[in-house]
């Protein structure tokens, strides 16, 4: 996963930290008026968040994080590079995005050299980058706590913690020791537990939103990446190396079930509509995998072919339309649940990942 060594990450940072900052020249970002029932995709080699109208399933808005340049003579204080995943506040009112500051495509083997990580908090209406955070070293998500008070997010080095911040003021309220080279932070479906995918560690830390308190550590697959929440008391661990999905049970958090997949994985979605599992397919993939209950076990019963690198998956409310991003294909696949049948592709940024609906 990742995987460049930390190391060599260190080492980098170090020698870009001279020469890089924002192309000041660079036009601000315009207010807009996201007034619409939206699809916000990351993408990371754009740079930027492409705002799909769910209702024309069209690109209406562009909001743009700038683009870096070289120079001898700038700092990196404000530069924002490889965003990654985003998550939207209950009220939805702000987005939540990590940016790690490497490129974590192709199964989170791509080949950007990193740096250190970011939070931005992002008017969801208006586009606008309310706070931009910087993190001690790189990240990999920024999601808000359930009562949308608090923002949490890794920091993915060899010493792994989680950081805590007031999501109003950013101030700095716990730091929590988890595993090594932590990946993503997510919370529970009920709100009570926030499961840390410890990548090296192979390992997720679980932790009591209330008190910040580490309640327990769960062995899992090799490297996983995300504990993903489904409707149903369950997390969903995507194991990259392992390429497998580990089920834990919120309830009594162990795991319940190991689901062999025989590729690698690049999320996990729980479709509560339909009581089916869908997981992508990270790296040379083309599409998600979909699982159904039979028995007591989860079955391969389908797949849909999306596009190149496929990633995040997120379902509308009703449970009866799909959206994937495709690392590779620079598109989202728009997807008939029901029919299991991709209905188009929408052309997005370079490289888009992480992918939140607002409806």
């Amino acid at each position: 996963m990742k995987k460049l060594p930390i190391a060599a990450t260190i080492v980098s940072l170090f020698a870009l930290s001279g020469c890089m900052n924002m192309d000041h020249s660079q036009p601000m970002q315009p207010e807009l008026n996201i007034n619409f029932p939206a699809a916000y995709v990351v993408n990371a080699e754009g740079n930027s968040l492409s705002v799909i109208d769910l209702t024309t399933q069209q690109v209406k808005e562009t909001i743009s994080f700038g683009t870096a340049s070289m120079s001898h003579s700038g700092t990196m204080t404000d530069m924002i590079m490889w965003p990654h995943h985003i998550y939207l506040s209950p009220d939805g009112g702000k987005l939540g995005v990590g940016v790690p500051g490497m490129d974590l495509s192709a199964g989170h083997s791509g080949g950007m050299t990193g740096m250190q990580g970011r939070v931005l908090v992002v008017d969801a209406k208006t586009g606008q980058t309310a706070q931009n955070q910087q993190t001690p070293v790189m990240n990999h998500n920024a999601v808000f706590s359930p009562d949308g008070s608090e923002i949490w997010t890794s920091q993915m080095d060899m010493a792994g913690q989680v950081l805590v911040y007031d999501a109003t003021t950013f101030a700095l309220k716990k730091t929590i020791p988890v595993g090594m080279e932590p990946a993503e932070v997510t919370m529970s479906a009920n709100g009570q537990y926030a499961f840390v995918a410890n990548g090296m560690s192979n390992s997720v830390t679980v932790i009591k939103v209330a008190d910040k308190s580490v309640v327990k550590t769960i062995a899992v697959g090799e490297d996983p990446v995300g504990a993903w929440p489904g409707a149903d008391g369950k997390m969903y661990v995507d194991n990259e190396k392992g390429q497998s999905v580990s089920v834990i049970d919120v309830a009594t958090l162990t795991v319940v079930e190991t689901i062999p997949l025989g590729f690698t994985p690049g999320y996990v979605a729980y479709n509560a509509t339909r009581n089916e599992l869908w997981v992508s397919q990270a790296g040379t993939g083309t599409g998600v995998v979909i699982f159904e209950r039979m028995g007591n076990a989860w079955m391969k019963m389908g797949t849909v072919a999306t596009g190149l690198d496929a990633h995040a998956i997120v379902f509308t409310k009703d449970g009866s339309t799909a959206y994937v991003t495709n690392q590779g294909a620079a598109t989202v696949s728009v997807i008939d649940v029901a029919k299991r049948t991709k209905l188009k592709d929408i052309a997005v940024g370079k490289k888009p990942n992480g992918l939140v609906l607002r409806q």
